[in-house]
């Protein structure tokens, strides 16, 4: 009976699977079909520029008034090319990669500069106590030249190379700050490079004031050492300031942090076709529980800005100041055939949120502006991002998270 049964049902299944198969073999071969077509047309969008590309060298190989040299050319569109990604990517010449691969030590002495690149390259932030800010060098000016080089198509690796140099040696800076008509040439003489330490005061009546000029693989220790230091002289409350501070590991700037946050996330990192990676605060992390204002300005970059990000995002610290530079990529070189190499940024850090700092930077929640000043002025009389920070920090109690 159950055979005489079975007919009947696989008669049908074979009609219903050759229904489904007449029917679905136009739509598999239309999926099929259209996502060929759809990676054609984006390979065909990805190399339709590389075609204006081609035709354009042609037309200035053909019809510039005098002969050109086609390797110049293609040097200045790759230069080009990654300056349009970020201002950290680069175009490396044959002799850059190899002096970059065989670690090659730069001269000791040092004027004291971060940079970036914005057209000319840009200075980012000067450190404590080094002969750029001394001269009154600060974020945000623009070095046009150095000594007698234009920066226009200079790489931040090419102008670091460029200031170093023996100490007691000379270099002139071309500055611009407000007017680019009236630029302003400075000489400074290199000094020793100090490795820099966090110092500590007592600000006000149980205010500690802790001052972070660099990260380094030391920071996270100096800092536990400061602030205990810090209490037991009676501080309750802590400002700690990162203005400026734009040297060190990104890793670093995630280690001190942990001091501060007992869990959460304390940042978000991303690179392509990669799943985000959250970076979470450990057991035994927080040590450090008293009340915190954090002082940040547009000198404030790279692991000081994952600090801050990690310390606001968790709700452990007011930001208070200017908005900072951006500035938390890693990046990685990347041979060419000839040679030459490009350096590509290839990972990223978020907020704790999820957004973006790259670029935006961080926005406090209690903004002031730094006063400006003439270059080589001396500094202002009054801090007003300081003056801001300590009452602000005066309005929160000892048990505020």
């Amino acid at each position: 009976m159950a055979a005489k049964e079975a007919g009947p049902l696989t008669a049908m299944t074979s009609r219903t699977r050759l229904i489904v198969l007449l029917v679905s073999a136009p739509i598999i071969a239309f999926a099929v079909i259209g996502g060929f077509l759809g990676n054609a047309m984006a390979r065909e969008e990805t190399y339709r520029p590389l075609a204006v590309f081609q035709d354009v060298v042609r037309l200035v190989t053909s019809n510039y008034v005098e002969p050109v040299n086609s390797d110049r050319i293609m040097t200045g569109a790759m230069r080009g090319l990654a300056e349009s990604l970020d201002p950290d990517s680069a175009y490396l010449n044959p002799q850059q990669v190899e002096a970059l691969q065989r670690g090659e030590h730069l001269p000791s002495g040092d004027v004291g500069i971060t940079l970036t690149r914005q057209y000319y390259l840009r200075v980012i932030a000067a450190r404590d106590g080094s002969p750029a800010a001394k001269a009154g060098l600060r974020p945000n000016d623009f070095v046009r030249m150095i000594d007698d080089k234009p920066t226009r198509e200079m790489s931040v690796l090419e102008g670091v190379r460029l200031l170093r140099g023996a100490p007691g040696s000379k270099v002139k800076l071309t500055i611009i700050r407000t007017n680019p008509a009236d630029p302003r040439v400075i000489e400074l003489t290199r000094e020793p490079i100090v490795e820099p330490a966090v110092s500590a005061r007592m600000q006000a009546s149980g205010v500690g004031y802790l001052r972070l000029p660099a990260f380094t693989a030391k920071t996270a220790e100096q800092v536990r050492e400061k602030v205990a230091s810090l209490q037991k002289e009676g501080a309750h409350r802590l400002l700690v300031d990162v203005r400026d501070c734009a040297d060190g590991d990104l890793t670093d700037g995630l280690a001190v942090a942990r001091l501060f946050v007992p869990s959460g996330t304390l940042a978000i990192r991303e690179t392509r076709n990669q799943p985000r990676e959250s970076i979470a605060a450990s057991a035994g992390d927080g040590a450090i529980s008293v009340p915190v204002v954090v002082l940040v300005n547009a000198g404030t970059a790279g692991p000081a800005e994952l600090f801050a990000a990690a310390l606001a995002g968790n709700k452990r610290a007011d930001l208070v100041g200017e908005r900072t530079v951006g500035r938390v990529t890693t990046q990685k070189l990347v041979p060419l055939l000839d040679g030459s190499a490009m350096l590509l940024s290839n990972a990223w850090f978020l907020t704790p949120a999820g957004e973006q700092i790259e670029e935006k930077g961080l926005t406090p929640g209690v903004e002031v502006e730094e006063p400006d000043v003439d270059v080589g002025a001396p500094p202002p009389a009054t801090d007003p991002i300081l003056l801001k920070a300590i009452e602000r920090l005066e309005g929160k109690t000892s048990d505020t998270k």
